[in-house]
């Protein structure tokens, strides 16, 4: 079943997670162990992010360096397969085309098809560790993209524009949405412009950037149903785990933190402080989103499993 039905059927509030793949060389008992602690939650399905390689600089015995390109947590499409087929859960990898040719993408939705994995979370990915520019002939700028090809391989059309027997079934897929504005947009009004675009071209759903304001959220969706977005807009939420967060994720996701939520945070002395006010704001925000009808919760779970649990522990 497509995630967007799992959401659509859902009796109550659905509750899904995002899981990044191990460290390369790390096992995979780590994600199953992510997965254990929370599937009494029914969760409808779980996200695995993906991850570009990135350049590092290596020190030989001579002293010197030498530039490696390395993929720090390869296996997102045999991670997705191996959930999905372990546990009966509908996984759904992220497709990203920073730092992925387009052969490359070919060759991932070729073997997905294979492994029965249908469902796709199409995004441009994190462009803060590339190099430099990438060739448009070679790689993706966007995620609209993106997109037209994923079409395209549903349709039986190779990216060479060769012809093939298509899918029997056909990957659907939800792409991401920004209630906060991408950084890189030079409005609001231009990032609904190309979010009408992923939903006319057949993004099922959006899944949003993390947030902690809710009011930010609920006036998004308000623009965004004014503009005719119809589909169903998941809120992307976060538990705060960590002092330092209080000035990090608004850096690096461009979140604002609501001053009571900030204000309580600054008092924090220690992580364990910081984690638990991060769990109570958590438990109150999901609340009140359930109270106003969001279809789905969706949680990233990165340094916060813990978290998730006491918080779906409340809510659900």
């Amino acid at each position: 079943m497509k995630v967007i039905d799992l959401i659509n059927n859902s009796k109550s509030t659905a509750f899904s997670f995002e899981i990044l793949p191990p460290l390369k060389g790390n096992s995979i008992q780590k994600v199953y162990n992510v997965i254990d602690k929370l599937k009494e939650f029914d969760p409808k399905y779980i996200n695995i992010t993906s991850h570009h390689s990135e350049f590092i600089y290596k020190t030989l015995p001579d002293g010197s360096f030498q530039k490696v390109n390395i993929r720090k947590r390869p296996g997102s499409v045999a991670i997705a397969s191996a959930i999905q087929n372990k546990y009966g859960i509908t996984a759904v990898p992220h497709i990203i085309c920073k730092g992925f040719t387009k052969d490359e993408t070919e060759y991932a939705l070729i073997d997905l098809n294979f492994l029965g994995v249908h469902d796709l979370l199409l995004l441009r990915g994190d462009i803060k560790t590339l190099e430099a520019k990438q060739d448009p002939n070679i790689y993706h700028e966007h995620a609209t993209d993106l997109q037209t090809q994923v079409n395209n391989f549903n349709k039986g059309i190779a990216v060479d524009g060769s012809t093939f027997e298509a899918n029997e079934t056909p990957f659907s897929y939800g792409m991401t949405c920004y209630p906060e504005k991408h950084e890189e947009a030079p409005n609001m009004e231009s990032d609904i412009f190309y979010l009408k675009e992923k939903v006319k071209n057949g993004a099922d759903y959006l899944v949003t950037q993390m947030f902690f304001d809710n009011e930010k959220y609920y006036s998004f969706i308000k623009r965004c149903r004014a503009e005719g977005i119809s589909v169903p807009i998941i809120p992307g939420i976060k538990p705060i785990v960590f002092k330092n967060q209080l000035t990090v994720l608004p850096k690096v996701f461009r979140s604002d933190i609501p001053e009571p939520f900030a204000a309580e945070l600054r008092k924090c002395k220690t992580d364990d402080e910081a984690k638990a006010i991060g769990v109570e704001w958590c438990i109150q925000q999901c609340k009140d989103l359930i109270a106003h009808g969001v279809p789905s919760l969706h949680f990233y779970t990165f340094m916060a499993s813990d978290s998730v649990y006491k918080v779906a522990k409340e809510v659900y």
